[in-house]
Order: C-alpha cells, then sequence, then structure tokens
C-alpha cells in the first residue's frame, strides 16, 4: 500500500522526515490521502516552518525504518476525525518543531502538548 510523507531537502544528503514529538515518542505522520497530506503542508508554511514536499512510498518502507529507530508511525486515514487531543496532532501541527538543519543533533528535545494552541490553530481552520 502506498502512502504519502512529508520529505524535507528531498533526494539530497540532508534528507529529513516530518515527524512530531508526543509524550516523549517521535511518531511519523503517514498520509493515505495525497490532498491530507498537501493541506498540512499548508498549515506548517502558515506557522513559518520550513515546507516539506509531499512524497509517496510504500507503507512498509515507513514502517521499517521506524523500527530501525525506534519511531512510532501513525496512518491518518482519508476523512480521519481526532477523538483525543492527541489525535488533533495528525491534523494540526504543533506550534514549534526542531530546526530542519538540526534535527539530529536536537532528537533529544521533547515538546509539550499545549490544548489552548491546539484549539486555537483548528478554529483558524474554519
Amino acid at each position: 500500500m502506498n502512502i504519502y510523507v512529508l520529505l524535507y531537502n528531498s533526494g539530497t544528503d540532508k534528507e529529513g522526515i516530518h515527524s512530531i514529538e508526543l509524550k516523549g515518542r517521535t511518531i511519523v505522520l503517514m498520509f493515505e490521502d495525497k490532498d491530507d497530506a498537501t493541506r498540512y503542508c499548508g498549515l506548517l508554511e502558515a506557522q513559518d516552518f520550513p515546507l516539506p514536499t509531499v512524497e509517496m512510498i510504500d507503507i512498509e518502507e515507513i514502517r521499517e525504518f521506524c523500527i530501525k529507530l525506534d519511531y512510532e508511525c501513525k496512518l491518518v486515514e482519508k476523512n480521519f476525525v481526532p477523538k483525543t487531543p492527541e489525535d488533533r496532532l495528525l491534523i494540526s501541527p504543533p506550534q514549534k518543531n526542531l530546526e530542519v538543519e538540526n534535527w539530529e543533533e536536537n532528537s533529544d528535545n521533547q515538546e509539550k502538548i499545549d490544548i489552548n494552541t491546539i484549539k486555537e490553530n483548528l478554529e483558524k481552520l474554519l
């Protein structure tokens, strides 16, 4: 099955995959629908994050990648509806992220969930 992921510096030596930090875990987002992945990229750009590219890849490649690095992967299904505050991060990016240029060096950083920020981001979508 092919899914869509968000890549930074695609095709270069500094290529990186978009992920979020949640409860001390690194989670790689996989999108079932290309439009959802593209929309998420737009939300990142609106928050002044570097703009990733949407790339199609086999789901098993991402799963193997995540197992190798002790990451988790989450599939954002088409028409996904969040049920928890953590689920909301799958459709709306957090306010801050690791610097793309230093993502390997900063892998120990953890991000706290700010529920008010998530709510504000979701309200902006309406």
